[in-house]
């Protein structure tokens, strides 16, 4: 069964055009762990054996870091490569065996739930009791900071319910004249948060364009509310702290004398405020441990910088540096993925990870048409495995670069009611505000009556919805019409242009139900929205141009399956519906569900099987960092292959690398040939990971245009490299590249033919010359 599925799925070992010979693979890291490292005459040996009964078992480096005693330490850990174990073992060894008091440590993390697991491991370690734990300070920065103005005074509240703010948010800007939902109220908190993370106030924020304005105004207003109403939330808790203990210096002594040893998990989540206060406090000990991995700075957009691991010895010159390079997750085959995706950086520690699985199953890579056709192919697979009781669907993550590409998958779970859960805002596309409108001129197409449909699309006629839906209704209440927007003409005060405007929406609704849906959404883009969307500065402000065109693009992409409107209409309530039924505000834990989640939700954690999606290129990476040029708020770098910010380039590799190394024993990779009907390569991360490392890391299009490969090169010493013949299959498809090594002495000596990986056309035996 599970043979005959992978066949029908077309599940390859290496992407659809990866030019190298050798499928990526992890050296297998030496077993020797602390029974064979520390020695019994090593005046710690008792620390490490009783670890050894609890089992946990150290490498070279772990044991290195543990030991560290005084002075800067930087740990870089590479995915999987159990820095938490290293982190809880290092506060038990200077707890027990360098006698430091529990109270001169700080431990600085970065969710409530990795300070509560840190707690727990360090309880149950030897020669730890539950004093010493009690008197230890393992939290988040948002909770020391906060305890520690409460023992200054602090008395206001912390301003934290996600739902409130946004309600407050909103009723400042219908305060202001503004539309309900000018601006998401996320996207203004994200902006505050940042404005405060750079150690600014809202009367800093930039005000040189309409939305500017707007927004500072919002929350100008947001801040003097929390003022009035004696309340503060977690980011301004970091900022007063960081001005009290500038402003204290008496403060600040008490804290670096009272905490000796600091150590900091997910050093490279840290922003600006966050590693001064730390550095305050450090100093003038230096007794600094931070733990972090420069290869899974993703966050950059709140603030994360991998300069701060990069520069760590600038900052601390002597600095110790130990790198944990063993990755105890998943298989070499994984691994080597990994390492092969993220060498191409050219701003990170060199590292290369080993496995310390000395087996494991290949990841498989799948090329399908479309969003459509990779969301069948993965839930048919997971519905096989589920069924053959091999798999729970607890087992299964799905992850992918942007919120708008779980589009297709997450219709098909709701149509098949298969349990999930969705790690992001659990809205479905046609919700979004940006598509909404667009849906709902649909529907007046289909119904001209549709009242609800009318006051969504008002804004797009540049009308006051409030004002304009009651002027409709009390028109309605003289003399009904069967498109009752017709009586917007006489609203009091229209002006000429917006009459004509009006009468010129009317006919398009008119004219769109002799169309199919994706031709009826593409005439309303082309007549007005795409320019609406545009020209509006509040949306540029909102979200990037690319963001707002590549949702309405997948909406013409969901559009094209269906032949007429009241169809996709009809679909459309069924998977909202569907949708609002399955949803569970709250839900945090996964239970027996498959996991939906972005890329970025995913960092930190691991799962049995990983379905990375949309690997493809404008997906990932993503056409914000390849069309830099096309961008206000980038600064560009020109190559030859065109404007592409290469800081952000490098940010998608670590995105790809994060995503990889989530799966601990299986790993799919699939990469849509068409992504909303433009062809899309694989994507040049997955390519690049089978190349050699002399051969150019360029994109595609870039590659085929030079038309040369690193032996035909002139004076190239790879072209005097010896070579040799060896027996393999090649595969006799028409333009299919595809051969692979013959295993001899194995089941294949007595096959005349097999399918190619590649394209599934037959295979027969032959020779090629290769390097030795």
């Amino acid at each position: 069964m599970k043979v005959n599925l992978l066949n029908k799925l077309l599940f390859h070992n290496i992407p659809l055009g990866a030019s190298g010979e050798r499928i990526p693979q992890a050296a297998v890291a030496s077993a020797k762990t602390s029974r064979e490292l520390v020695r019994s005459g090593d005046s710690d040996a008792a620390y490490f054996r009783r670890l050894e009964q609890g089992g946990i078992l150290l490498n070279q480096a772990q044991i290195a870091a543990v030991r560290h005693h005084r002075g800067p330490l930087l740990t870089l850990a590479g995915a999987g490569s159990g820095k938490t174990s290293v982190l809880i073992c290092r506060t038990g060894y200077l707890l027990s065996v360098r006698g430091i008091a529990p109270s001169q440590l700080l431990l600085l993390t970065f969710s409530n739930k990795a300070a509560a697991e840190m707690r727990e491991r360090i309880a149950v370690l030897p020669g730890v009791n539950e004093g010493d734990v009690a008197r230890l300070q393992a939290r988040t920065f948002h909770s020391f900071f906060l305890y520690f103005l409460r023992r200054q005074g602090l008395q206001q509240d912390i301003f934290s319910e996600t739902r409130r703010q946004h309600i407050l948010l909103k009723q400042i800007m219908r305060e202001l004249g503004l539309p309900k939902d000018a601006y998401p109220p996320e996207t203004l908190l994200t902006l505050l948060s940042s404005c405060k993370m750079n150690m600014g106030t809202p009367e800093s924020l930039p005000e040189g364009t309409t939305a500017e304005h707007e927004m500072k105004a919002i929350l100008q207003i947001y801040e003097q509310w929390k003022l009035d109403h004696f309340k503060i939330d977690f980011d301004d808790v970091l900022l007063m702290a960081y001005r009290m203990l500038r402003e204290r210096p008496n403060l600040l002594e008490e804290l670096q004398q009272r905490y000796l040893y600091v150590m900091v998990d997910e050093f490279q989540d840290t922003n600006a405020l966050q590693y001064e206060l730390v550095k305050m406090i450090a100093h003038p000990q230096r007794n600094l441990m931070v733990v972090g991995d420069d290869d899974q700075t993703i966050y950059s957009f709140n603030g994360a910088r991998s300069e701060f691991i990069l520069e760590f010895e600038q900052q601390y010159p002597g600095a110790k540096v130990i790198t944990l390079d063993i990755n105890y997750r998943s298989g070499p085959a994984i691994v080597g993925l990994g390492n092969g995706i993220i060498r191409h950086n050219t701003r990170r520690r060199s590292k290369t990870l080993q496995a310390a699985k000395s087996s494991g199953s290949q990841p498989r890579y799948m090329r399908p048409q479309t969003a459509d056709e990779e969301a069948e192919q993965m839930v048919d697979y997971i519905e096989a495995e589920v069924g053959s009781g091999r798999r729970e669907y607890k087992d299964f993550a799905m992850l992918y670069r942007a919120t708008s590409s779980n589009r297709a998958v997450l219709e098909l779970l709701l149509l098949r009611d298969i349990p999930y859960i969705d790690f992001g805002e659990g809205q479905l596309l046609y919700e979004h505000w940006l598509i909404a409108p667009v849906v709902d001129h649909l529907r007046l197409s289909v119904d001209r009556r549709n009242f609800a449909a009318m006051e969504s699309i008002l804004p797009t006629l540049y009308m006051n919805r409030e004002k304009g839906m009651d002027h409709i209704r009390r028109m309605e209440a003289v003399q009904p019409k069967q498109g009752p927007l017709i009586h917007l003409l006489s609203l009091p005060g229209m002006e000429d242009f917006k009459g004509t405007k009006l009468r010129e929406r009317l006919d398009l609704i008119r004219g769109l139900r002799e169309l199919t849906p994706v031709q009826a959404i593409r005439q309303i883009r082309r007549q007005f929205y795409d320019h609406f969307i545009e020209a509006n500065d509040r949306h540029q402000a909102t979200l990037h141009r690319e963001t707002l065109k590549e949702m309405l693009d997948e909406l013409e992409s969901s559009a094209e399956r269906f032949d007429s409107i009241p169809v996709f209409l009809d679909f459309i309530d069924n998977v909202t519906e569907r949708n609002e039924h399955n949803r569970q505000p709250g839900a945090k834990e996964q239970g027996n569900r498959i996991a939906l989640m972005t890329i970025h939700k995913s960092k930190g954690l691991e799962f049995p099987v990983v379905f990375l999606i949309g690997a493809s290129e404008g997906i990932l990476p993503h056409s914000s960092a390849l069309e830099g040029d096309r961008l206000k708020d980038r600064k560009m770098a020109t190559v030859r292959s065109g404007a592409i910010d290469l800081a952000a380039l490098e940010e998608e590799r670590r995105l790809a690398y994060v995503a990889v190394t989530r799966a601990r024993e299986e790993l799919f990779i699939s990469s849509p040939a068409r992504h909303r009907g433009k062809k899309a390569e694989v994507s040049r991360f997955m390519l690049a990971a089978f190349r050699s490392a002399a051969m150019p890391a360029g994109p595609p299009a870039a590659r085929s245009a030079l038309g040369v490969t690193a032996r035909s090169l002139p004076g190239n010493r790879t072209a005097a490299a010896r070579t040799h013949n060896v027996p393999v299959w090649n595969c006799t498809g028409t333009g299919c590249p595809g051969w692979t090594r013959m295993k001899s002495g194995g089941a294949e000596d007595h096959l005349m033919d097999k399918p190619c990986p590649l394209c599934s056309s037959p295979m027969e035996k032959g020779t090629r010359t290769v390097p030795v």
